[in-house]
């Protein structure tokens, strides 16, 4: 007569699991607050990136035009034609951007033209409170005195 072999079950025991999500919340509460600050450096670097498109997108416009478009004029002369004066003689059609970003916090990006300190344009964004001036990630970004 032939014994029955017993069946050997396979698997993980409640302690193993328990264990297993112990382990993953220590390591979630140890990394986690180190990434909470990404967000906000991670618009800071859009913003840079934004900028320095915005800054060869106004350095095309003026090479077609011979002079950077007004602070009246905008950064708005980069995607539609401008009216006014410097005239934009020789506009590119296509215009020099599909569409005029706004920084990563909703607000336009300021120009002014000329800069200051006899810089050709402004350009900066006001950061993450939207108003002059600020610290960490509200300062204000960008170049006041590009060239």
């Amino acid at each position: 007569m032939a014994i029955p072999q017993q069946r050997r079950q396979y698997g993980f025991t409640l302690i193993e699991i328990m264990v297993v999500v112990v382990i993953i919340g220590v390591l979630g509460a140890l990394v986690i607050p180190q990434f909470m600050s990404r967000p906000d450096q991670a618009k800071v670097t859009a913003a840079h990136t934004d900028i320095q498109a915005l800054s060869t997108a106004l350095e095309m416009y003026r090479l077609d035009n011979f002079s950077y478009p007004s602070t009246q004029q905008g950064l708005e002369a980069l995607v539609i034609r401008p009216s006014g004066t410097p005239a934009a003689k020789h506009w590119n059609p296509r215009g020099y951007l599909k569409s005029l970003p706004s920084d990563p916090w909703g607000t336009p990006y300021q120009y002014l033209s000329p800069g200051a300190a006899g810089a050709a344009f402004d350009l900066y964004s006001y950061g993450a409170d939207g108003v002059a001036g600020g610290d960490d990630f509200a300062a204000d970004i960008g170049d006041r005195t590009a060239e």
